[in-house]
């Protein structure tokens, strides 16, 4: 790109403020410094976890890109990052690690002052020694931001680990330091970056790693319509690529391209932008006449590009001798990290990014149209937000189709698929998502013409059985708290570089590692409570689903003595889906009420399964500590005080169905609606569905 090139270096803290000498000078059209409590403290926790996570091998841990322009002899003008820079001042200060380097801030006497002296005014105001009438007007945002820092520093640095911290902080933690060229057009470049109003993202930092690989104008131009079609993680990829009449099938809605080769080109000179016109991302949306045509799809994704990015590399990975997929961390605070993997081992060359670029858009078409997104409404009863639809266009119209209609499959894939992402909302847990894109990258699922839904529901009911069984119910490969280790995943579900679903474990002593009520137990993961919902939900889909029956038909009585209570109705069931406010795990029978009598659970016997419900967070906190009586009329009420999506839990509403049948039992005294008698059959109940012991 000639001029047009940027100037990356990669520089650590001391480099920084400590190496070559440097000035770095806030322009006046930058905002004023406006981090707060949230932002430096979470900077602060991110580079203690992974100098904690690293105390043996020192790696290296990035915490975002500075864009300077060398306006004079050793003076940079910051262009993009002076909030972060500012911010590692003032760690630096609180550190007391002495700085060479200087930050200033042109024509802003109250910022360099207070930057320059922040050690000094902390200590005078601490001691008062300046008198009221001699105080100098400080920026009190650089001020508060010291403030914060200092205060998160004490709070999450040990004193014995603070000259470590330090250690690392100067030489282990780098920034991504783009140096735009003098003769750039700077002009237009500002105004991108002010209207813009934000950091470069970690992404884009790998954008331009991967584009300089590139050797012709018209594949780069074919790269950045791609990546920034790809990007936009809310839209359907059939709806942003200009070119998706010609990359994609509209009527098997699956791929025509089969590499980056077969790619059409892209006309005029998409390929030579300005380091301005890139960044920006402008040239890459749809044709004006198309957007004339088409209303936008959009819905809200399950993950963000930074972490795609990671999956994509990963599923590049799986065919490549010298990194193994499992070597591969989703998590994108090693985002540049683990695309450095591909470096090391000199994969990083034009035929890989070519691979890795069609990979990337063929994951993205799979995950528009064949993973569950959740739709732009708000959670609330009746309503199934989660969607599992293929976008087409026919005739000059668009319109979206359910995978495979109304039957069996679809109904199942989107409550198990949508019981993965809310069991794993954290962005680097996402596991799943990959064995998934993984099975229909490797798997022909287009016979005699049509999309083999049965084929991939069965491999994603089979995958949620291997979590269960493979992964939860042994315990060697669980922390101390019950949480599967890291890495656990990818020792067992990948073998030979495909996602392996046999079960093979055929220990079902769930209550050794998750307890029975004898002792307290040391955790149960989220994940299984959603799939005991799930299979609560599959059994009433077996067996009662589309009958019309009362409440003396055989089956249906069947069906609730199976589940140890009275019939509640099917309604939950029929409007059953997994909601993503369940995040909070609720003891039935309260914490606070232990052992208020004789009669009423222990501490040991409160915590186990039979006791435990997942619900929303604003049930919690209103009713946590409510005994299970006053539970059936504060989440039960019609008035919809608590939104029913917030209890809309299966094995939740088992449990109050039972505590009523108690409260409608002449032989139980009042407080005795919930006792461990019947938290121990409610358990085995619920095994019973597992069919675990």
């Amino acid at each position: 790109m000639g001029t047009n090139n940027l100037l990356l270096k990669e520089i650590s803290i001391d480099d920084l403020y400590n190496g070559a000498e440097a000035t770095y000078e806030i322009p006046i059209y930058q905002r004023n410094y406006a981090w707060e409590k949230d932002e430096i403290t979470a900077l602060i926790q991110d580079v203690y976890d992974a100098y904690d996570k690293n105390k043996k091998i020192r790696q290296t841990y990035y915490i975002g890109t500075l864009v300077s322009f060398q306006k004079g002899d050793k003076v940079y003008e910051v262009i993009d990052g002076q909030q972060r820079l500012t911010t590692i001042n003032l760690i630096l200060s609180a550190l007391r690690i002495p700085m060479k380097n200087e930050l200033t801030y042109r024509a802003r006497e109250k910022s360099n002052y207070t930057i320059n002296n922040i050690l000094s005014i902390e200590t005078d105001e601490k001691d008062k020694k300046i008198e009221e009438n001699k105080k100098i007007e400080k920026d009190n945002g650089i001020v508060n931001g010291y403030r914060y820092a200092d205060k998160a520093i004490k709070e999450i640095v040990q004193k014995d680990e603070k000259e470590a911290f330090k250690e690392y902080l100067r030489k282990n933690v780098h920034l991504i330091h783009y140096q735009v060229p003098k003769n750039i057009d700077l002009n237009h470049y500002f105004e991108i970056m002010n209207s813009r109003g934000e950091q470069l993202e970690k992404h884009e930092i790998i954008k331009a790693q991967l584009f300089a690989e590139l050797k012709k104008d018209e594949d780069k131009a074919k790269f950045n319509r791609l990546w920034e079609a790809c990007r936009e993680m809310k839209v359907y990829i059939q709806q942003k690529h200009p070119d998706a009449v010609k990359i994609f099938s509209n009527q098997l809605c699956k791929f025509v391209c089969n590499s980056f080769d077969d790619l059409p080109p892209v006309k005029g000179d998409e390929g030579k932008k300005t380091i301005a016109e890139l960044i920006d991302n402008k040239g890459s949306a749809l044709p004006e006449k198309r957007k004339q045509e088409e209303q936008i799809d959009t819905f809200q994704p399950i993950m963000d590009f930074s972490n795609f990015l990671l999956i994509v590399l990963k599923l590049t990975m799986v065919d490549e001798k010298f990194i193994k997929p499992t070597d591969i961390i989703l998590d994108d605070k090693e985002l540049k990290k683990e695309f450095d993997k591909a470096e090391t081992a000199k994969l990083l060359n034009e035929d890989f990014v070519k691979r890795f670029s069609f990979n990337l858009l063929k994951a993205k078409f799979l995950l528009d149209n064949y993973i569950v997104h959740h739709s732009n409404e708000d959670d609330k009863e009746g309503n199934k937000p989660w969607k599992l639809q293929r976008w087409q266009r026919n005739d000059g119209n668009s319109y979206l189709l359910n995978l495979d209609g109304e039957s069996e499959e679809q109904l199942k894939l989107v409550n198990l698929l949508s019981m993965f992402e809310v069991s794993f909302t954290a962005r680097q847990r996402k596991n799943y998502l990959f064995y998934c894109l993984l099975y229909l990258f490797k798997t022909d699922s287009f016979k005699d013409g049509s999309w083999d839904v049965p084929g991939y529901c069965q491999f994603v009911s089979d995958l949620a059985d291997k979590y269960f069984y493979d992964v939860y119910l042994l315990k060697k490969n669980l922390n101390d708290i019950n949480t599967p280790m890291p890495g656990k995943f990818d020792e067992i579900l990948l073998v030979g570089n495909k996602p392996d679903t046999v079960r093979h474990n055929e220990d079902l002593n769930f209550t050794g590692i998750y307890g029975d009520g004898t002792k307290e137990s040391a955790g149960i993961p989220l994940f299984i409570f959603n799939y005991l919902d799930y299979k609560l939900w599959e059994k009433y889909f077996k067996e009662l689903r589309g009958e019309k029956s009362n409440k003396d038909d055989p089956e249906r009585k069947a069906f609730f003595k199976t589940l140890g209570c009275n019939d509640f109705d099917l309604k939950l069931f029929r409007q059953f889906y997994f909601s993503r406010t369940r995040r909070s795990l609720e003891h039935f029978f309260p914490q606070a009420n232990v052992n208020i009598e004789n009669d009423t659970p222990t501490k040991d016997q409160i915590n186990c399964l039979g006791n435990y419900a997942m619900i929303g967070s604003e049930a919690n906190s209103s009713g946590s500590n409510w005994d299970p009586a006053t539970k059936l009329i504060g989440y039960l009420d019609s008035s919809n005080k608590i939104k029913k999506v917030s209890v809309a839990s299966i094995k939740f509403m088992i449990m109050m169905q039972k505590c009523k049948d108690n409260l409608d039992n002449r032989d139980r005294k009042q407080g005795q609606e919930w006792i461990f008698e019947d938290i121990s059959a409610h358990q085995k109940k619920m095994l019973d569905i597992l069919g675990v012991q």
